[in-house]
């Protein structure tokens, strides 16, 4: 196997570059003694037993200096350690913790578990605003002092997620999710998309009662409809028509006769 210098000329690779390094190493060496034999040398003077006992390096020649100066700049060996050791995250969640006036946050157990009891696992048959409302509903329970209300929903919404839900919340970066308004937009946005409001508009507009079906359970569905989809964007009066468009002639004459004329 061979690698191309920068001159363009093939040059054979070192298989065995840690021995082929102390070789040069110890080469460098022998020339370093070799060019200081050549120096003349101070000849050291006797030493007192007061001074050698002062300094217990004495007798460490000048070679030895050179010698141990060579020696230090022989770099380190890299093993398969260092390749395989990796950065531990700084961030465990996605969701960042938010600053309030109490010192310390405890929840009571009995809420997690209420929380947990109403798990979202990210299914497509799934209602996300329906779980939003339960989880909101659960989170006004509880009252801490310096302790804000979305503050509360913020650190605890990641345990009433499970399964696919869950790994999707941990895809975003740690702490990067401040606010509760930010974690549910991106909930919505995930869980209900255009797609899903296009369907629920659909479904609204082409309400229709059935042929077994009394006005009561007819207004009841419909309703139905509307909470599923709360971003339908119809108004009040347009609700209205099309509820009455889409009922049966008999519940129209009974709606007629209740408001005593036509409606």
């Amino acid at each position: 196997m061979r690698r191309r210098s920068t001159a363009g000329d093939f040059i054979p690779i070192d298989l065995e570059i840690n021995a082929t390094c102390r070789r040069h190493n110890q080469e460098r060496i022998r020339n370093f003694l070799q060019d200081s034999e050549a120096v003349a040398i101070p000849k050291e003077e006797p030493q007192s037993s007061e001074a050698s006992s002062s300094f217990p390096i004495a007798g460490h020649s000048h070679l030895d200096h050179i010698k141990d100066h060579i020696m230090a700049e022989e770099p380190r060996r890299v093993t398969l350690e260092d390749y395989s050791s990796s950065n531990v995250p700084q961030f465990f969640t996605s969701i960042a913790q938010p600053e309030v006036q109490a010192q310390t946050i405890t929840y009571p157990p009995s809420l997690i578990q209420l929380i947990q009891n109403n798990l979202l696992h990210g299914l497509p048959n799934e209602d996300p605003y329906a779980h939003l409302a339960t989880y909101i509903e659960i989170c006004n329970t509880i009252k801490l002092a310096g302790v804000p209300e979305d503050a509360i929903r913020l650190s605890l919404f990641s345990f009433s997620l499970s399964g696919e839900a869950k790994r999707w919340l941990h895809s975003f970066k740690g702490s990067s999710l401040k606010t509760l308004d930010e974690v549910v937009e991106k909930f919505l946005k995930k869980y209900f998309p255009e797609s899903k409001t296009a369907e629920g508009k659909a479904a609204i507009s082409s309400f229709h009662q059935f042929p077994d079906e009394s006005l009561s359970e007819a207004l009841e569905r419909f309703y139905g409809l509307l909470r599923k989809t709360p971003t339908h964007g119809f108004t009040e009066p347009i609700q209205l028509n099309i509820f009455i468009d889409g009922l049966r002639p008999q519940s129209k004459q009974l709606l007629d006769a209740s408001a005593g004329g036509k409606i």
